[in-house]
C-alpha cells in the first residue's frame, strides 16, 4: 500500500525556567547535552527498522526550548541521521528558539547544521506581559532575537503570539500583531493563552478577558493578520502565501512521523494499514537511564479511535482534505452526512464551512466512538 509522507519529532525537555501557563514536557535544570546526543541516536536507531527506507521530508525540533542546545550539537545530529536515512532535497528543518537564549553565533552554526526555519516564541511584545507569562526575554530582546536569527541568513521564520492574556485589552492585542507585522515574518502562531491542568496558572489562575472580550480580541486580530497579507490556514496559524509550516500540515493532514526524545510521541502507518502511536519515556532522567529497548513503547490505534483522530487533525485546517486518509466505518460516514445536512461540513470534502468553523470541538466530539 501507498504510505504517507513521514516526518521526524525531535524533543528537547529542558528551559531555563518553567513558564506558568506551560503543559508542554519541559524541565528545569542541568543539561547533560552529550549524554542526550548519545540516547538520541540509540533511540532513533531502535526505531529505524519501521520506517524501511522512507523519506524524510519534514523535520521539526521542539521542547522545551531547543536553542539551549549548541550549534555543534545538532550539527552533530543531522551528521548522523543523514548516514542513516534519506532527507528530502527541499526537506524544512525546523527550530523553535526562545528569544532570551538567542546568540547570534548559535544562529549561524544552526543554519549550518542544514536548519531552514525558525519558530520564535515571543508570546507578546508588551514587557508586562512577558514578566507575567514568565518568559526570560524582552520585547527588545525579541526584536534583536528575530534581526539575527535573518542576518543568519534564515529566511523563513514564524513569530508565536498569545492573546486574551491577563487583563489584556483589544488594543493591546492589535499592538503586539503591530509590532509583529513590523518585522515581517512569513508565519504567526497567534493563539489564545487557555488554563491548562498542572501548571501554575492553574494552580493560581490570572484574571483573563471573558469570553466576549476574547472574541472580540480574536475577530479584531484576524481582520489586522488578513489586511497584512497573513493566511489563516489552520485554527491558530497564518501565513503569507506559499509559507505554511509544512511539518505543521503533515501533523494536519494525518501524515506520519517519528518522534525522538524524552516525551516525544509518533504516529506511523505499516504497511498492512495498521496505524501505530508511540510515546518516549517522559522524564530528562529517565530517558537519559533508560536502555533502548525501554525508551519508549508502540501502541496500536484501535479502528474505533481512529474517526475521532483523523478529524481532531484534518478539521483544523481551513482548506481540509479532499477525502479521509482511511474508509471510514459506517456511523461515522453517518455522523459526517448529518453534519454535512446541518451545513457544518463541506458536502463534497472533509472541511468545516464558515458557519461550522466557530463549533469545531463540538463537531470533532461527535467522532469519539461510543
Amino acid at each position: 500500500m501507498s504510505l504517507p509522507p513521514l516526518s521526524l519529532y525531535l524533543h528537547t525537555p529542558w528551559c531555563v525556567q518553567k513558564c506558568p501557563y506551560c503543559d508542554f514536557n519541559s524541565h528545569e535544570g542541568s543539561i547533560d547535552s552529550q549524554g542526550y546526543l548519545a540516547k538520541l541516536k540509540q533511540d532513533f536507531l531502535q526505531d529505524l527498522p519501521k520506517i524501511e527506507d522512507r523519506t524524510i521530508t519534514t523535520i521539526f525540533i521542539g521542547g522545551g526550548t531547543p536553542s539551549l542546545l549548541s550549534a555543534e550539537f545538532y550539527q552533530d545530529w543531522f551528521h548522523f541521521l543523514r548516514q542513516h536515512v534519506d532527507l528530502a532535497d527541499d526537506c524544512e528543518i525546523t527550530l523553535e528558539a526562545n528569544p532570551g537564549t538567542a546568540e547570534a553565533g548559535n544562529f549561524c552554526g544552526y543554519r549550518e547544521a542544514g536548519i531552514n526555519r525558525l519558530s520564535l516564541g515571543v508570546q507578546s511584545f508588551a514587557n508586562e506581559q512577558l514578566n507575567t507569562l514568565g518568559r526570560i526575554h524582552s520585547a527588545n530582546e525579541a526584536q534583536q532575537a528575530f534581526a539575527m536569527a535573518r542576518a543568519a541568513g534564515f529566511e523563513r521564520i514564524n513569530i508565536d503570539l498569545m492573546f486574551a492574556l491577563p487583563n489584556q485589552t483589544v488594543a493591546q492585542a492589535l499592538a503586539d500583531l503591530e509590532q509583529a507585522f513590523a518585522l515581517n515574518p512569513e508565519h504567526i502562531s497567534w493563539y489564545q493563552l487557555t488554563i491548562e491542568p498542572n501548571t501554575a496558572f492553574y494552580r493560581h489562575p490570572p484574571e483573563l478577558p471573558d469570553d466576549e472580550l476574547s472574541s472580540d480580541i480574536w475577530l479584531a486580530g484576524m481582520d489586522a493578520l488578513a489586511n497584512h497579507g497573513y493566511q489563516q490556514y489552520e485554527i491558530s496559524a497564518y501565513a503569507k502565501a506559499g509559507e505554511a509550516s509544512r511539518h505543521n500540515l503533515a501533523y494536519w493532514t494525518f501524515a506520519d512521523y517519528l518522534g525522538i526524545g524524552a516525551g516525544a510521541h509518533g504516529k506511523l502507518t505499516m504497511r498492512d494499514g495498521s496505524i501505530w502511536r508511540s510515546q518516549k519515556t517522559r522524564t530528562p532522567s529517565n530517558y537519559l537511564a533508560a536502555m533502548p529497548q525501554t525508551m519508549g513503547k508502540w501502541t496500536q490505534v484501535a479502528q474505533a479511535d481512529l474517526p475521532f483522530e483523523i478529524m481532531l487533525n484534518v478539521l483544523r485546517l481551513k482548506s481540509g482534505i479532499q477525502h479521509s486518509p482511511i474508509p471510514l466505518p459506517n456511523w461515522a460516514e453517518d455522523t459526517l452526512n448529518m453534519l454535512r445536512k446541518q451545513g457544518l461540513v463541506h458536502p463534497n470534502r472533509l472541511q468545516l464551512t464558515e458557519h461550522g468553523w466557530p463549533y469545531y470541538n463540538d463537531i470533532v466530539g461527535q467522532f469519539i466512538a461510543d
